[in-house]
């Protein structure tokens, strides 16, 4: 399992940023002692998207995504949002929802060996990135086919939301913002109105989350409005053990297929137990 840290320089946030990518490249066939992947192979590629007060790191430091991702042959990509929710800000050269779902995809795709079509990419996150992916995964819908949101941060764009201090900064007027596609719910209706390609859904949350209730409601309206919508929930909070067990989930809901059989450092047994 390739683990790789990438720092470049991104156009839309004009500054280098950190970027984690697992990349199960380096398997090795155990009959020729060669790599397995062939010549000319292309990744499916899964964009993971950290939450509030994370980074690029949370991923892989708090769940064993990249056990899983190297079993399925995914590739995936998790770069830094820091606390700015995957939008386009007011504030210039803080395109973050540009840098997720445009500029991200095009870099890394000229960088590693991921496919480019559009039943190959996915987008996920937890919390904050649940949001992101959301909003991001409907607006670019021609890029991404698979939309996952865990324990998403969607109560911000309900009326009445409580805690409109966490992204009151992003916006001009919030209330305002609600009637843009910084809203998932407008940027569905948008996405179905221009007749783009509606990806497929795989939502969860803790029942002992805060945010259980504003999940269930953004899955009832994706259900109205035809959307295919997988959900799952266990009775868990906020947390990394939920996180961790559904991003399993995830991975093994994806249409990935059988991962590509090989060495790695996982396979490898100690036949004296006296070594």
């Amino acid at each position: 399992m390739a683990l790789i840290q990438v720092n470049y320089l991104s156009k839309s946030l004009f500054r280098t940023v950190p970027v984690n990518v697992i990349l199960p490249v380096d398997k090795l066939d155990f009959e020729t002692f060669s790599y397995a992947s062939k010549d000319g192979y292309k990744f499916k590629t899964l964009y993971l998207l950290h939450g509030l007060l994370g980074n690029y790191t949370d991923w892989v430091s708090g769940t064993r995504i990249q056990r899983w991702a190297e079993e399925k042959n995914l590739a995936v990509v998790m770069p830094s949002g820091d606390n700015a929710f995957y939008i386009n800000s007011r504030i210039s050269k803080n395109d973050y929802s540009t840098f997720i779902g445009k500029e991200l995809v095009e870099i890394t795709r000229r960088m590693f060996p991921l496919s480019d079509k559009r039943e190959d990419t996915y987008i996920a996150g937890l919390s904050m990135g649940g949001y992101g992916a959301l909003r991001n995964g409907i607006v670019y819908s021609d890029t991404f086919s698979h939309v996952i949101g865990l324990s998403s941060a969607v109560h911000h764009m309900e009326e009445g939301d409580t805690e409109r201090f966490m992204v009151e900064s992003l916006f001009d007027d919030l209330d305002e913002a609600l009637k843009t596609d910084a809203n998932p719910r407008v940027a569905f209706t948008d996405m179905v109105k221009d007749n783009r390609p509606i990806p497929k859904f795989y939502l969860s949350c803790g029942t002992e989350d805060g945010l259980y209730d504003a999940n269930v409601r953004f899955r009832e309206f994706l259900k109205e409005n035809g959307a295919d919508v997988t959900w799952d929930e266990e009775k868990r909070g906020h947390d990394w053990d939920f996180w961790d067990s559904q991003i399993k989930k995830v991975i093994d809901w994806l249409p990935l297929g059988e991962g590509a059989s090989g060495l790695s450092s996982g396979h490898v047994k100690i036949e004296n137990d006296s070594l």
